[in-house]
Formats: structure tokens, C-alpha cells, sequence
């Protein structure tokens, strides 16, 4: 059967049933196509690309015109699930007008129908209610921000302290009144979350952060694909990582064995047809 398209109302009615909300990431035509044949809800074109995909050391290093290719590449297969797209850092710290007119390049240019915006200091929330006004919708983002994870002492889980659990709770409650019809929480206590929660009237989708509305995980993570090690709160479902590079190794002993092709991997042609370009060979 098909799917209905995902929409913000629908979100909205899956947290108010308690039926969890599905995210995971992609990147590129193919784990978007991934993502829509296994009806998850949400399809998040995340910065984490810059990593994964694009082999860049943080997240910091993705540029705006690098995100607009994946989440074009991503829209291309994504139908049902909503398509979510970061804000790569430095597309949204100059002024309000700059991030409203990032925010229309990926609706424009990507087909977004949401965008995921990071922090809760007062010039990110400046930022977030410009774009809402604009009439495009944000998803925020606290606890464990990626792209300023220096200032808060690396990658590393936010939330442990007492002063820390409130900022957490401040900035989430801070998005949430500012306009963000969502709510990602990275990296956090299950314990603090679950109190946060009580307070916040969107829907919270978590990484880390135990039982939320919904969970999302980065898709070559889940997968098996990523290399090194992966944060705490992955799981992996799939060890394709390895079965990828089995396969291009069975592959190229096949082609330097003499393996590969066999006589099925050919088209075949007429005797009239070889013999002709036999005779045109010949002749030269």
C-alpha cells in the first residue's frame, strides 16, 4: 500500500498518539531511496555529510553550495517522508537575512520543506523566528551541537551538571517559543530529557538522549558503513561497510584471475557481424 505524504500535521499527530516518530539521514540519491523503500517519517539531509560523504574532518567544513547538491541528489528519491535539510555553519551566522535567504535556497533549490537550525543563544533565535516568519518551517536543535562543539568542550554529552542540564532545558524551551515546530536533543541524559519534556509542546526527536517522540540516527552509522568509532548511542544494524568491501574484493580477484567476465556477462554477436569487422581489421 502506499504511504500517505509525511507533513507537519502528521508529526504532530504521531507525538500526540505516542507513536514514535522514524528519522534517519542521507545524502545522496541512493540512501534517499534507502530511506523512502523502509517508510521512515522524517529524511534528515544532514551536515554530518561533510564527514561521511564528502571526507571532510567536522561538520564545520561543509559548504551551503555542497549541502544544496546532496539535498537535491536527496529529494530526487525521497516522495513520502518529510525532507529536513541542516544549515550548514556559516549559511546563518551573519544576520537574519542571510539565514532567510539560505533557508529559501533549499526550499528553492532542494525542495526542503523544513530546515534544522542549531543553538539557542539569543542570535540564533533572532535567526530561527526570521525564518519561521518567512514561512518556512525550523526544526531546533540543543544539547550537543555539532557545529559549535568547542565551545561546549568537544563532542562530548551535554547535561551531566547541574548548570549544564538547565542551559539545556532553557535553550529547549527557548526554540520552542521562538517557533520550532521541532525539537532535536543530542547527547543528554534520558533522565533530564524525559523532565525537559514535560514542558516543551512540540515534538522532540533524539540522538542520544533515550526515549523521545521519535530517534534519529545517522544512516551510514546505522548501517555499518561508517568507519572508527562510532558515539555511544549508535547501534548498528547492518555490517554493510564490510560486505561492500568483500564484494570489490571478490571482484577484483575475479578480473585479475580471468574470472571475470564469464561468457554470461557478454552480448553476443553473428558470425556475419564478427566476420565483417575480421575482414575490415584485416584489411587495414
Amino acid at each position: 500500500m502506499t504511504r500517505p505524504k509525511v507533513t507537519l500535521p502528521r508529526l504532530r499527530a504521531l507525538a500526540a498518539e505516542a507513536t514514535p516518530i522514524v528519522m534517519v539521514t542521507a545524502y545522496d540519491f541512493a540512501s534517499g531511496r534507502v530511506a523512502e523503500r523502509a517508510g521512515v517519517d522524517i529524511v534528515l539531509v544532514g551536515d554530518s555529510g561533510a564527514q561521511v560523504v564528502l571526507g571532510h574532518p567536522d561538520t564545520t567544513s561543509v559548504t551551503l553550495d555542497e549541502m544544496l547538491t546532496l539535498a537535491k541528489a536527496v529529494r530526487r528519491a525521497v516522495h513520502t517522508p518529510l525532507v529536513l535539510c541542516d544549515l550548514p555553519f556559516g549559511s546563518s551566522e551573519l544576520s537574519d537575512e542571510q539565514a532567510v535567504a539560505t533557508s529559501v535556497r533549499f526550499v528553492h533549490e532542494a525542495g526542503a520543506e523544513a530546515v534544522k537550525l542549531e543553538g539557542a543563544s539569543p542570535a540564533r533565535l533572532s535567526r530561527l523566528r526570521a525564518i519561521v516568519e518567512a514561512g518556512i518551517p525550523v526544526v531546533g536543535h540543543v544539547g550537543l551541537t555539532p557545529q559549535t562543539a568547542t565551545a561546549l568542550g568537544g563532542l562530548r554529552t551535554q547535561g551531566r551538571t547541574v548548570d549544564e542540564a538547565l542551559r539545556v532545558a532553557r535553550d529547549a524551551l527557548a526554540v520552542q517559543d521562538a517557533g520550532a515546530c521541532a525539537l532535536v536533543i543530542e547527547a543528554v541524559p534520558a533522565d533530564v530529557v524525559a523532565e525537559i519534556r514535560r514542558a516543551l509542546r512540540i515534538p522532540v526527536i533524539g540522538i542520544g538522549a533515550g526515549a523521545a517522540d521519535g530517534q534519529v540516527l545517522v544512516q551510514h552509522d546505522l548501517l555499518g558503513i561508517s568507519e572508527g568509532r562510532v558515539p555511544t548511542f549508535v547501534k548498528r544494524y547492518a555490517d554493510l561497510g564490510k560486505a561492500m568491501v568483500d564484494g570489490v574484493e571478490a571482484y577484483a580477484r575475479e578480473v585479475r584471475d580471468g574470472h571475470f567476465p564469464a561468457v554470461e556477462h557478454t552480448y553476443p554477436a553473428s558470425a556475419d557481424v564478427v566476420a565483417a569487422v575480421r575482414e575490415f581489421v584485416d584489411g587495414r
